[in-house]
């Protein structure tokens, strides 16, 4: 029985992607052939709403059909009109639909740092591309030492979807690991942490600088699964344990917006302290609300 809900929820899932497909390809296609910024500022103000209804739809049959065990805590006062950098621990695919569920419509529509692969995705990679969401190619510490301006192509994938925002209120949504959590990633990478894997700061310090005057807040986003090891499966057929998400707003501090993450080692240390001891808290949290 699980199955036939699990093969049913793919149904409803890939039956919603395929009807927004029509008018996102329509629009894809007019964006990439509008002069002008301003213009194609419109054109994506309707991808945005495409993709907001494909969204709505998809939490909407999630909610009754699938009906998970979610415990949220959300901050009041978000406003879909403003500015916010996300910063979570990733456990598996059904974060992302874990986030949307609790945010939606209540921050704008969130971009979130992809791998550059994904970009192949039949009509989800184009509607990323489209939404401009920010690919990010993942290169080994021997091929970065080898040739360093590897790492500068992310930085401008960073840097254009930063100067694109600052006329449009957005939500970044950072998965600060860089990959999904695993106790073998974690013996492999020798993280300190029990439950997360070492955080990645050199994409949030990027947004910070070069979006930081814009922010109108950091949330910091907690997700914790009952199941030792979640999957997006075993949510789609109804199966997953219960799952927290607690979520906490932050103030960007000024000394955040005072330094340049790549060419001052002093505001580097500091900000990997920063994020090193928001990561401390999180596994203390994780650590301390055992199921």
């Amino acid at each position: 029985m699980s199955t036939l809900k699990g093969l049913i929820s793919v149904l409803l899932l890939v039956g919603n992607t395929l009807f927004w497909t029509i008018p996102l390809v329509i629009l894809t296609l007019l964006k990439v052939v509008t002069p002008g910024r301003r213009w194609q500022r419109r054109v994506l103000a309707g991808l945005n709403a495409i993709a907001l209804n494909w969204i709505g739809f998809n939490l909407w049959w999630m909610r009754h059909w699938i009906k998970p065990d979610l415990r949220m805590s959300v901050p009041e006062g978000l406003s879909p009109d403003a500015w916010y950098l996300v910063l979570s621990n990733h456990r598996s695919w059904t974060d992302i639909f874990l986030l949307m569920m609790a945010f939606h419509r209540k921050i704008p529509m969130p971009r979130f740092f992809l791998k550059q692969q994904l970009i192949w995705i039949p009509v989800v990679g184009m509607a990323w591309w489209a939404l401009e969401f920010p690919f990010m190619r993942r290169y080994s510490k021997e091929r970065l030492a080898a040739n360093p301006r590897l790492a500068e192509r992310d930085r401008k994938a960073t840097e254009r979807m930063c100067e694109r925002a600052r006329d449009v209120p957005i939500a970044i949504i950072n998965f600060v690991e860089g990959t999904r959590f695993t106790p073998a990633k974690r013996e492999a990478r020798q993280s300190p942490f029990r439950h997360l894997l070492r955080p990645k700061a050199g994409g949030i310090a990027q947004v910070l600088n070069l979006l930081g005057d814009r922010l109108d807040a950091i949330i910091d986003l907690t997700i914790d699964y009952q199941s030792s090891q979640p999957s997006f499966w075993r949510f789609l057929c109804g199966q997953e344990k219960a799952i927290r998400l607690d979520a906490r707003r932050l103030d960007v501090a000024p000394w955040m917006l005072e330094g340049r993450y790549h060419d001052d080692p002093h505001y580097k240390e500091r900000f990997h302290s920063w994020l090193n001891a928001l990561w401390q808290n999180k596994d203390a949290s994780l650590d301390s609300h055992r199921w």
